[in-house]
């Protein structure tokens, strides 16, 4: 925690860490108390004791927020953390008074063909893998070939980490959002791969009170990207009236 004034809590993306926020704390700091927790598994918090769905992260939020006496905050979540605030907001309202979702999760794929065909080759590969009769040569290759179908970010982990990352992504929150009663200021990178505009202007439809700000040429990290011009925008936005249009 650093600063004094009204609460505000960032929660960090996926394989990331509070240190990631640094580059734009110092402008945020003014007349403001910022709660900037690694969250569990990541930094230096240890991993929760079984794979822990969004709402677990919520819980372990509302939880921290309790024990340092913080009644309610706004909040800044990007990528995952922007998934973990959908849920906070929706399952503890009235806990954050304003929310910034930037470059967020929470909206679950289509699912293609060729997508679907991945998985059947993935949890075929898993299958032989896990075999007690296939020779432990065929195992060991099936459990790498397994693991090259898998995302950067799902080879990157094993064990809890990885049952966790199984269970974010397959959460679908789209269901949550028209009941968020709050304010929520959106920015997003329009060359975001990672969780694309479209996703962005869906959550904008879908929640009552939103606007979306779109950050030309930024990718997933928007607020690293252009930091003055965000730390300016979420001023505005938590000092006074969210912008409603593309900008």
């Amino acid at each position: 925690m650093r600063g004094n004034g009204r609460p505000l809590l960032l929660l960090h993306g996926w394989g990331a860490s509070s240190e990631l926020f640094a580059p734009i704390l110092d402008a945020l700091q003014q007349g403001r108390r910022l709660i900037v927790p690694d969250l569990p598994g990541f930094g230096a918090t240890p991993e929760p004791p079984v794979p822990w769905s969004v709402h677990d992260y919520a819980s372990w939020c509302i939880a921290l927020l309790d024990r340092i006496g913080i009644t309610d905050c706004d909040l800044i979540g990007h990528s995952n953390g922007g998934r973990i605030g959908i849920a906070l907001t929706a399952t503890y309202p009235g806990r954050v008074a304003k929310m910034v979702l930037v470059d967020s999760a929470g909206i679950r794929p289509r699912r293609t063909l060729r997508g679907a065909a991945r998985v059947r080759s993935y949890k075929a590969l898993r299958a032989i893998e896990r075999s007690g009769v296939v020779p432990p040569a065929w195992r060991r290759t099936a459990g790498r070939r397994a693991d090259l179908r898998g995302s950067a970010d799902y080879r990157a982990v094993s064990g809890v980490m990885r049952g966790t990352l199984v269970r974010l992504v397959n959460e679908d929150l789209r269901t949550l959002l028209p009941g968020l009663r709050l304010p929520v200021l959106l920015i997003w990178g329009d060359h975001d791969t990672e969780t694309p505009l479209d996703d962005g202007t869906l959550m904008e439809r879908l929640i009552p009170d939103a606007g979306l700000v779109v950050f030309q040429g930024a990718g997933h990290f928007a607020y690293l990207e252009q930091p003055d011009r965000f730390c300016r925008i979420v001023e505005v936005f938590l000092r006074g009236d969210a912008p409603k249009e593309q900008a």
